[in-house]
């Protein structure tokens, strides 16, 4: 399922978020992963939440951040992606959080509604870049 929400992951990314957890990495500080199970032992949507000490918009550090989000298309739109994200929101709860932040990228739209419908609110559009110098 990361490979459907990411167009070009990266297989280390997710055991080096799971290391920064683990060792108290200077942005991630605890995580958690979430799936819904379709009753039949395959997978239709998930969350991933842990803590940056910053985030855009947010007044509290650190603060609880949705890494990932994804549900199925074909389950969209009946309250699974709601359902994940409460159980994100009560992760961030009951680790002491009182504020979570999230990105989409720019473009997706489909990603914006469901942020905004749940109760978020945008607060910022970058575009970011980078220069290899080797």
């Amino acid at each position: 399922m990361r490979a459907r929400l990411y167009s070009n992951p990266d297989p280390r990314e997710i055991d080096d978020w799971f290391e920064a957890a683990e060792g108290g990495g200077a942005t991630l500080v605890g995580v958690a992963v979430i799936v819904a199970d379709r009753g039949n032992g395959s997978l239709a949507g998930f969350v991933e939440i842990g803590s940056r000490n910053y985030a855009e918009g947010c007044e509290t550090t650190p603060v609880a951040y949705l890494e990932g989000w994804y549900v199925d298309p074909d389950v969209r739109r009946t309250g699974l992606g709601a359902s994940l994200l409460k159980a994100a929101e009560t992760w961030a709860l009951e680790h002491g959080y009182s504020e979570i932040a999230s990105d989409a990228e720019l473009g997706n739209e489909i990603s914006l509604q469901a942020h905004l419908a749940l109760g978020f609110e945008e607060v910022e559009r970058q575009i970011c870049f980078k220069k290899r110098l080797r």
